[in-house]
């Protein structure tokens, strides 16, 4: 044996950090002559013999350990030459085969140099497993971050899931680890087996995974992520012309999940490509431009909705491949339909074979529990200070939008990055080096996230779920904005909600919370939302929310008017599954929609109605246009608390393109409401939420009118106007 002892022994336990020094073909001195050592680490192996492969020439290898480890000496030769491996089973099986260890490292020095520098922003393409012909051998390439770990071994269904047989190799100081196997294929399960900083033996998932198994197992799945021929150019061209603040969007919030599920098939969910004929047809019946689908990404539990993410690069198992998510991406955007996902940088989930403490040290979160763990979800946070950790999370946006054309990522908990004091008490938090409580390395890894998304992918969306007064969030980073297309406007839509759970008879009283949203509205540039976040955990469904102790039948009137003021209001459109028809229960992430109640008027007026007024705002380019010029509003009269009717108009670049929206928000019919306007002249009724044909009584304005030569709300001519209860109307002028 000419092996040491000390490197024999780290061997067979799976300990030694630099298994290409020991294991491959390597030139040696034996007995004075020059000569090379051949040395191999198989499974289930009876013999071993190197394989010249240009020659055929063979040499056998003596076994060292029952464990497998095989050693020989090559005479005569003194430099290595392409190998193969050629074995004898103990079941008599032959295999000839590449050996792992006669290959050069898959990632180069200048990508090694990018990655620690946080800028190798395709990172996806170079970590993780990577399919490919390398060196004209097809195999697959494996490598791993792990800065602390001292032994890194690829373990899988390939190698019985045992460390010895294909360590890895560390690459200088960059802290990644790296191997080449040869011959493993596309749906090989695969872990990484790590000896942490700690000393002890971790199981890790992939983190750069494209693909997962269900769980408890959680390995990652070897995929190819190519092949599959996008048929979506006309949308991707049409995209990169896009601006975003002119453009019109009418998005609908989906939980896929959730939205339909095969009764006859156990209650099954739709999977990705079911989904896409389905959703398609449904977002053009009912005028959404735009889904966004709640977090698509893996997670190992179903109950977080897809916020706890462990596969950062991976469409979930549980509705098909990876190819079978670009299917649906690929239907929608053929379809004219765009496509956002919710994106979780803000925290992740403590399973330990996963992110958290990944080798054995803190390091994808911070180590200090005040900077490093989120109070109220239990779930770690992210050290966006450490170049490394900010490449991840830029390549795993990037890689969305690379593999699977998606058209823009809603950044989830965007307040909690922006303040290290987030749900914290005094003493539970650190201030910033300037003894501030804004997060600084957050805060430059968003900008730097944002722009990197528009540089590469220009058109595309990025919308911050941002509920706090931050100022900046949609200002360009070049002035010191945070870069975000748009930000959710969740003070909007937690006033006008307050405004409307209220027994019509008290909202005279809380009349400000439907016009205080006006005092900000273009600080940012906003999307309108009633998201999934306001019908889960005891807070009724939208339905349900409407104000007084009424039926079903009033409820619903409420809700339309609520509907059709959200419409006229300025700012993008986003609406949760299942409010677009009044569902009655709270949503169900483990169920379908009641999508049963459209049997009845009630909530399929409902439907209808945004179904109109969607067609209404994409028919009328004017209106997403102006939705972020002050210029675009006007009040008519926001004071007539007493009576709680609001009017005001849009405006666009012609008379012609002026809307009036009136709103009366009690039940009370209001005969000969005189409301001012800018033109004289024929104002058609475009929109009346109290019309028989979305469920209500039919009174309303003869389908338009003419002006009267009087002056009302600081206007010189007026409209006459009978106001339903519960009833709002959007005019347009004509002339």
């Amino acid at each position: 044996m000419i092996l040491a002892k000390k490197d024999l022994d780290l061997l067979l336990k799976a300990r030694h950090a630099a298994p290409h020094d020991i294991l491959g073909l390597h030139p040696a001195k034996i007995k004075g002559k020059k000569a090379l050592v051949a040395r191999a680490f198989l499974a289930d192996a009876q013999s071993c013999e190197v394989v010249d492969v240009d020659t055929d020439e063979r040499w056998p290898l003596e076994q060292l350990d029952e464990s497998g480890l095989f050693e020989g000496v090559i005479s005569g030769r003194d430099k290595t030459f392409n190998y193969r491996l050629r074995t004898v089973r103990y079941n008599g099986e032959i295999r000839q085969f590449w050996d792992p260890y006669c290959f050069l490292p898959t990632l180069s020095d200048d990508d090694l140099y990018l990655f620690n520098q946080g800028n190798l922003h395709r990172a996806y393409r170079k970590l993780g497993a990577q399919v490919q012909h390398y060196e004209g051998v097809q195999g697959v390439s494996f490598a791993v971050w792990a800065p602390s770990a001292k032994r890194v071994s690829v373990v899988g269904d390939f190698n019985q899931w045992d460390g010895r047989y294909h360590p890895m190799r560390a690459l200088g100081g960059s802290g990644v680890w790296e191997l080449f196997i040869p011959g493993v294929e596309p749906g090989a399960k695969y872990k990484f087996e790590l000896i942490g900083g700690d000393g002890y033996l971790r199981l890790k998932t992939d983190p750069y995974g494209s693909f997962f198994e269900a769980p408890p197992h959680n390995a990652a799945i070897v995929w190819d992520d190519d092949g599959y021929e996008w048929q979506d150019n006309g949308w991707l061209k049409k995209r990169s012309k896009w601006k975003a603040q002119e453009t019109p969007l009418s998005i609908y919030e989906v939980h896929l999940g959730s939205w339909k599920r095969v009764v006859e098939d156990g209650n099954r969910p739709l999977n990705y490509r079911e989904m896409a004929v389905e959703l398609a047809e449904y977002c053009h019946r009912m005028g959404f431009n735009c889904v966004e689908f709640m977090p698509v990404a893996e997670h190992p539990f179903s109950g977080s909705w897809g916020y706890q993410v462990t596969g950062y690069f991976a469409p979930t198992h549980r509705y098909g491949s990876p190819q079978d998510f670009m299917y649906l991406v690929d239907y929608l955007h053929q379809h004219d339909i765009g496509v956002i996902i919710d994106w979780v940088p803000a925290h992740f989930p403590r399973d330990t074979w996963a992110l958290a403490e990944f080798d054995g040290t803190c390091l994808y979160e911070h180590a200090d529990p005040r900077q490093g763990q989120h109070m109220d979800w239990g779930t770690l946070i992210f050290n966006y200070g450490r170049h490394e950790v900010r490449s991840f999370l830029i390549n795993s946006a990037l890689a969305w939008f690379d593999r699977f054309h998606i058209d823009g990522l809603r950044v989830d908990a965007v307040a909690s990055m922006l303040y290290l004091d987030y749900s914290r008490k005094e003493g539970e938090w650190i201030p910033n080096q300037y003894g501030g409580r804004e997060n600084i390395e957050a805060l430059e890894f968003l900008r730097q996230v944002n722009d990197l998304v528009h540089e590469y992918y220009p058109g595309s969306l990025m919308i911050a779920e941002e509920s706090t007064a931050f100022g900046g969030v949609t200002k360009p980073t070049s002035e010191h904005g945070l870069g975000f297309d748009f930000k959710w406007n969740m003070g909007w839509m937690h006033d006008t909600l307050q405004y409307f759970e209220k027994d019509p008879v008290y909202r005279k009283f809380h009349h400000n919370d439907m016009t205080f949203g006006m005092l900000y509205q273009y600080s940012e540039s906003f999307i309108e939302v009633f998201s999934h976040d306001e019908v889960v955990h005891g807070k009724g469904s939208m339905m349900t929310k409407m104000g007084g102790g009424w039926g079903m039948t009033e409820k619903a009137a409420d809700l339309r008017s609520l509907y059709a003021w959200m419409w006229g209001w300025p700012g993008k459109k986003c609406l949760f599954m299942g409010c677009e028809f009044g569902q009655s229960h709270e949503w169900k992430y483990d169920g379908s929609l009641d999508w049963h109640l459209l049997q009845y008027m009630d909530h399929e007026g409902v439907q209808k109605l945004v179904a109109d007024v969607n067609r209404w705002y994409l028919s009328n380019p004017s209106l997403a246009k102006m939705d972020g010029n002050p210029q675009g509003f006007q009040w008519i009269n926001g004071g007539d608390w007493e009576n709680s009717v609001l009017s005001f108009v849009r405006c666009g670049a012609s008379p012609k393109e002026t809307f009036l929206v009136v709103g009366n928000f009690t039940p009370v019919d209001r005969k000969a409401h005189l409301v001012g306007v800018p033109y004289a002249g024929y104002w058609r009724e475009l929109i009346n939420t109290n019309a028989d044909c979305y469920g209500g009584k039919g009174e309303g304005n003869g389908g338009g009118l003419m002006t009267r030569n009087e002056s009302r709300d600081g206007r010189h001519q007026c409209l006459e106007l009978t106001l339903p209860g519960l009833t709002t109307f959007i005019f347009q002028y004509e002339g």
